[in-house]
């Protein structure tokens, strides 16, 4: 689950696959007017997230993954905004018959932007550097059932598993595929995709330019710039001067109805696959005790705290689990609003007068709302929250790398994110054996029926132990001019496809 901001990135177990041969086209797009659109146009692109560096395994944040997944650099395999997985940079891939050995394929003609022909070396080194020491991204761990990478002949990489994966090719689709000869990738890059880096002024935008050696369909558009805002509010003032074309994620609801009224623009309510979490660390006291986490659970009003964030959109959700996973089931039963339960569950676990913690929240919108919101909610069951506000780089470092925190809050962006929670080491420290069990078996899985099955389990236990509290799932609400058409509408792992976006003039 890549995790905003501070763009970590965990997948899960795949639905079933789809492999159809894809390029670089078939993003979702809104309608636009009338009229011819430009090839050589250049399209503006808002944003509030920028990224830290280019680097997708060094801390570059949500906005690296915004920019350059798909724009610049690309996978073996290609997520699509629908969720599906296409063939990409591999041609074709194999699998022996006892699931353990990927003979991968690659596809001809694929140079990189400095000219250098792609090799199977390439895509050694790239999975390399993800599961490198240094790594800091969380594909690390999902990678980590790679026991050999054996590279045959240039166009041909052999992968060994140490276990059977039934996600490894939708794991895949996340690894960035990198000129093995490479240098300062933080600030540089040297990708095989549409686009080539072109100017980065750090704090206001970060530029694209069509590559004319692309291997694939030439992108519609020759130039894309990210613009940076640090609030909602200058943002859409930057869509309503025309300044930008297009906002990637509209994190003010209470601006769109100056949008839904101008007819010069499109309000698109996209699938959201980001989840609000208030997650305990299950290793602190005092929620260790499954009592404690239900009783707080059930102190907040989720659907009011939904309502005075995003008014009528987003959902209420009631696990890890979104509606577009395979294992959905609709848990928000298990996790109602019940102010009477949640004083039951704190006396029975010995806190009848309550009890005083820290709520580590990131500084960035809608965080230091929602603490606000938890603070006076939890205050009517004689519970204490101390809100310590934090930065998203001492967030990845105090809570996310060193679990040094009692509980925090935090968007978790990717879709089939469930299997987090049968990993002990990770950050919120939920550790049920059972559920690791189904988790490990869930991945070892011969079909998808079967893997579903077993993480419908894990959705259950998860949530009727309030490992974390599950606030609310996003809206994905992407804002354009309607000369735009083209672009991705879903917020799918933070991704924004730019290629197929074409502007009338």
């Amino acid at each position: 689950m890549s995790i905003k901001k501070s763009h970590l990135y965990a997948v899960t177990s795949a639905a079933t696959l789809s492999l159809a041969l894809s390029a670089c086209g078939g993003s979702a797009g809104s309608s636009a007017t009338g009229g011819t659109w430009d090839k050589n146009a250049t399209v503006n692109i808002g944003s509030l997230y920028e990224p830290q560096n280019l680097d997708n395994t060094a801390g570059g944040g949500q906005g690296v993954t915004e920019a350059l997944n798909g724009n610049v650099y690309e996978g073996l395999f290609k997520l699509t905004d629908d969720g599906k997985v296409d063939k990409l940079l591999a041609r074709d891939h194999e699998v022996s018959a006892d699931g353990l050995t990927y003979t991968i394929t690659l596809r001809d003609g694929v140079k990189f932007h400095s000219g250098k022909e792609l090799t199977s070396a390439d895509v050694k080194y790239s999975l390399e550097k993800v599961l490198a020491d240094d790594s800091q991204s969380a594909r690390k761990s999902n990678l980590e059932v790679i026991k050999d990478i054996a590279t045959p002949d240039a166009r041909t990489v052999k992968v060994t598993l140490k276990q059977k994966s039934i996600s490894f090719i939708y794991n895949l689709s996340y690894v960035w595929i990198i000129n093995s000869e490479a240098k300062d990738l933080k600030t540089s890059e040297d990708g095989t995709g549409p686009y080539t880096l072109g100017k980065w002024t750090r704090g206001s935008a970060l530029g694209l330019d069509r590559f004319a050696g692309y291997w694939g369909d030439a992108a519609a558009n020759k130039k894309v710039v990210f613009h940076y805002f640090k609030d909602a509010t200058a943002l859409n003032n930057a869509l309503l001067t025309n300044a930008v074309d297009v906002v990637t994620s509209e994190q003010s609801p209470d601006a769109l109805e100056q949008f839904k009224s101008n007819q010069g623009y499109k309000v698109n309510d996209g699938n959201s696959t980001t989840k609000l979490l208030l997650a305990f660390n299950d290793k602190a006291e005092p929620f260790t005790d499954v009592k404690v986490r239900r009783a707080v659970s059930a102190a907040i009003d989720d659907q009011k705290l939904l309502e005075s964030v995003w008014g009528g959109y987003g959902k209420p959700i009631g696990s890890m689990v979104p509606p577009t996973d395979p294992w959905y089931e609709d848990l928000t039963d298990v996790d109602t609003h019940d102010v009477a339960k949640a004083k039951k569950l704190l006396a029975e676990a010995g806190y009848a007068k309550g009890f005083t913690f820290t709520l580590d929240t990131p500084n960035y919108d809608p965080h230091p709302t929602a603490a606000t919101f938890i603070k006076s909610q939890l205050a009517k069951v004689g519970v204490t929250v101390e809100i310590n506000t934090i930065t998203p780089d001492e967030w990845y470092t105090k809570v996310y790398k060193n679990h040094d925190f009692t509980a925090t809050l935090q968007e978790h962006v990717n879709d089939r994110d469930l299997v987090w929670y049968g990993n002990p080491d990770f950050y919120w420290g939920y550790d049920d054996k059972q559920v690791t069990q189904w988790v490990k078996e869930a991945e070892a899985a011969s079909t998808t029926a079967e893997q579903t099955e077993l993480l419908k389990k894990v959705n259950r236990r998860t949530a009727e132990d309030a490992a974390s509290d599950w606030l609310y799932l996003y809206p994905q609400i992407v804002v354009a001019s309607t000369k735009l058409s083209g672009y991705p509408l879903n917020g799918l792992n933070s991704q924004f496809y730019a290629y197929d976006i074409k502007k009338t003039g």
